[in-house]
């Protein structure tokens, strides 16, 4: 049986919800939506879908390395934008950041996210070899 690593990311919102920033079981990953949220807790660069999303990807990536895993190990991602209009700049940021080692994916368009000044969030799913 596989033991699972639960990573958390200290935001305060993960007890109040019950979750954590991704769970390995095995050679499966799993990460949680992901906002753009900075160290100091805020949205960071409000009304930039693109620095949001690089901003999300940092955070899977980080949460990814704590997994034992990278970005190269990403084989799904899901991205939710409050303006579909937006993709273009989501796109770009998804490209730099998965180009070469392109995931299946979904973008789609949502009604809103938690907080209003948040244009994208980003979740992640990656298989590794088991350890």
């Amino acid at each position: 049986m596989s033991t699972r690593k639960n990573i958390h990311s200290g935001a305060p919102w993960e007890s109040v919800a019950g979750y954590c920033r991704a769970v390995r079981i095995g050679s499966h990953i799993a990460v949680s939506g992901t906002a753009p949220v900075g160290d100091d807790g805020e949205v960071v660069s409000p009304g930039d879908a693109y620095q949001q999303a690089r901003r999300c990807i940092e955070i899977i990536e980080n949460a990814l390395r704590e997994a034992g895993a990278g970005l190269g190990d990403v084989v799904r991602t899901r991205m939710f934008v409050t303006d579909i209009s937006e993709w273009p700049a989501v796109a770009k940021a998804h490209q730099e950041a998965f180009g070469s080692v392109p995931p299946a994916t979904t973008m789609v368009e949502v009604s809103q996210l938690i907080d209003p000044a948040m244009l994208v969030e980003i979740e992640a799913d990656a298989v590794v070899a088991e350890t």
